[in-house]
C-alpha cells in the first residue's frame, strides 16, 4: 500500500527500516523536520503546531524504544466553534520490548498518571477499555487506549517491511493519560522524559531537576 504524495526518498527509508530501533529513529527523525513524511499521515505534514514543545520529548521516546503513534497536550480553552474544550495530555505508543513495557508503566503508576494496555499479541493478550481525552462543552469527544482492529493497523503502519510490520502490529499498544484536564497535566512529559533519563533529578534536590544536554554523541 502506497501513501500518496510521499516522496521516493522517503518511502525507501520507511521501507528499509527492519527493527523497531530503526523505526524510532525514522519517526525521531520526521518529529524533527528531518523527513517530511510518516506512514499513516498526511504526507509532507509534520507535527501539529500544538505538539512543537513536545518535540524533544517525543524523539527521545522513539529512540529509546517507545514508539509514539498518537498525542496530544493538555489543554482548556475555547475552541474555534465558540465552545468550552478540555484536554488531558495524553500519549499512545507501541512497545515490543516487555521490559520497557514494564518500565514505563511503572513510572506511569508512580506519577499518578492513567493506564491502558492494548496488547496485540496472537494470543488475545490485554485489551482495556479507553478512557476520554477530549471533552467539548463536558460532552466526550475523543478517547486514548481502546484494540486497534486489523484494518486500521494496516492503515497506521503502511509502506513498512513485513516483518517489521509483523512485530508492530503485533507490539503493546500503551496510552499513558493525565487524571486532570488542562494544562496541569503536562506533567506527563515530565516523567517521560526522566524515564528516556533527558531529565534528570538534582540529588541537592529532588523536586529540581535538569535536562541532560543533547549531542550527536549522546544519540
Amino acid at each position: 500500500m502506497k501513501l500518496p504524495w510521499m516522496s521516493r526518498s522517503d518511502r525507501l527509508r520507511w521501507q528499509s527500516a527492519r527493527t523497531v530501533t530503526d523505526l524510532g529513529e525514522l519517526m525521531a527523525r520526521w518529529l524533527e523536520g528531518e523527513i517530511a513524511s510518516r506512514p499513516g499521515y498526511q504526507a509532507r505534514y509534520g507535527p501539529e503546531d500544538e505538539t512543537e514543545h513536545l518535540v524533544p520529548t517525543l524523539a527521545a521516546l522513539c529512540r529509546e524504544g517507545y514508539v509514539t503513534t498518537c498525542l496530544q497536550p493538555g489543554f482548556a480553552g475555547t475552541g474555534a466553534d465558540g465552545l468550552w474544550w478540555e484536554q488531558r495530555a495524553a500519549v499512545e505508543l507501541v512497545v515490543t520490548d516487555p521490559t520497557l513495557v514494564h518500565r514505563l508503566v511503572d513510572a506511569a503508576c508512580a506519577a499518578g498518571l492513567f493506564i491502558r494496555i492494548n496488547d496485540h499479541h496472537p494470543d488475545g493478550g490485554v485489551q482495556e477499555p479507553p478512557v476520554v481525552a477530549t471533552t467539548r462543552d463536558g460532552e466526550p469527544v475523543t478517547a486514548f487506549g481502546g484494540r486497534i482492529s486489523r484494518a486500521d493497523m494496516a492503515i497506521q503502519w503502511p509502506e513498512l517491511n513485513r516483518d517489521l510490520y509483523r512485530q508492530v502490529s503485533t507490539g503493546t499498544y500503551v496510552s499513558v493519560i493525565a487524571p486532570e484536564y488542562g494544562p496541569d497535566g503536562e506533567r506527563l512529559w515530565i516523567t517521560l522524559d526522566f524515564l528516556t533519563g533527558r531529565r534528570q533529578h538534582d540529588p541537592a534536590s529532588p523536586w529540581a531537576s535538569r535536562i541532560r544536554p543533547t549531542s550527536p554523541a549522546s544519540r
